[in-house]
């Protein structure tokens, strides 16, 4: 619910008949559940240890770790999940590398913040283009979901 401008990504779910709800999340943007669904076996809501927190940006990914106790909280708090986060640049990388975004973070500065945090707290980050965004969160989650059931 704290997610804002997302409607590309809802657009994408509509389209696909992905049925979603919207409602605050102790950390990321994003979270999977299954209800509850007698027919097939499924006895009670089961909400999986996955989140997705994205970034609109690279200028808004650098505000994120330069707030480094606000970031590093969200952090903390997602260690008994499985955390992904996703900047919607597919060029992301290279742009952090050579300093081609708005912000005064220094690029060295910047990367060794980003792949500090992500050794530290176990998570891994992803560029990828905006239209694209749904998509990958709907399959990042379908197939865990998938792999989960075949337990």
């Amino acid at each position: 619910t704290r997610e804002q401008a997302n409607e590309h990504i809802l657009n994408y779910f509509d389209s696909k008949k992905v049925q979603y709800i919207s409602r605050k999340l102790d950390y990321g943007d994003y979270g999977a559940y299954l209800p509850r669904n007698e027919k097939y076996g499924i006895m009670r809501d089961i909400h999986f240890d996955m989140s997705i927190e994205r970034k609109n940006s690279i200028d808004e990914l650098a505000s994120t770790i330069k707030e480094r106790t606000r970031f590093e909280n969200e952090l903390i708090r997602s260690q008994q999940s499985r955390f992904q986060l996703v900047v919607e640049d597919e060029a992301g990388y290279k742009k952090i590398i050579y300093g081609e975004y708005r912000s005064r973070y220094d690029a060295k500065a910047l990367l060794a913040s980003l792949k500090a945090f992500e050794a530290r707290y176990n998570f891994n980050t992803v560029f990828i283009q905006k239209e694209l965004l749904g998509n990958y969160i709907y399959h990042q989650f379908y197939y865990m979901i998938r792999e989960y059931l075949k337990v």
